[in-house]
């Protein structure tokens, strides 16, 4: 299993935009890495062709994109035909990893156990890993492979990510960009009036703790 924060296993692995080896494939961008539980599967097409629709969205953050599906190449080049003309999603950019093996599903802690193959193997989930230019994962999300995922809220999550890792800011609940921040509690009040230029505000609480610290988002 990967867990928040530690450096995210390297490998080696076909794909069908060709070989990559992933560190190097990923060096100094932020990266998702999305996992399917098989190819020609209908909830993982329309994942895949939306995620073709946004993917602007990621790279304009700097952020490249991968999927893994535990079938080989030649099936994964088949199926992205399939996702073309179905979804209408233009031509496909970005590369699906092979995974027949089930080697990477296995070391990233990607397996659903309760859904199998038609040979009996278990099937890859629909995961989720967000990773830093660090390399180390930021996000790991798990969906059973019986739900499909939504790929806004990856995009407002890097948003999110790309800005608390720059300024001593949280986000709150169901915050969009343009919102406000909480400033974090490692913060004192000295630090964050120096720190934020148009102020911040403190909630009165029956506790009074003034832990509840509200600043626009410092980047805006």
């Amino acid at each position: 299993m990967v867990n928040l924060g530690i450096i995210v296993p390297d490998f080696e692995a076909a794909t069908t935009e060709g070989p990559i080896k992933f560190h190097e494939y990923i060096e100094g961008s932020w990266t998702v890495l999305l996992s399917h539980p098989a190819d020609y599967t209908p909830v993982c097409t329309t994942e895949l062709g939306y995620m073709n629709k946004i993917l602007p969205e990621f790279k304009k953050r700097g952020c490249k994109v991968l999927a893994l599906s535990c079938d080989d190449v030649e099936s994964h080049k088949g199926w992205i035909t399939d996702i073309e003309k179905t979804q209408n999603c233009g031509t496909f950019s970005y590369p699906i990893i092979a995974d027949p093996s089930r080697e990477l599903a296995v070391q990233w802690g990607m397996v659903d156990p309760e859904e199998k193959d038609s040979k009996g193997l278990p099937m890859t989930c629909r995961a989720v890993f967000l990773i830093g230019p660090d390399k180390k994962l930021k996000l790991s999300i798990l969906y059973p492979a019986s739900t499909g995922r939504n790929f806004d809220e990856i995009v407002r999550v890097l948003d999110a990510l790309q800005l608390t890792a720059n300024h001593s800011v949280a986000t709150p609940v169901n915050w969009k960009p343009g919102g406000d921040c909480m400033v974090v509690p490692t913060l004192t009040d000295a630090e964050a009036t120096e720190k934020f230029v148009k102020g911040f505000k403190t909630v009165e609480t029956p506790s009074g703790k003034p832990y509840l610290r509200i600043t626009p988002q410092p980047d805006r």
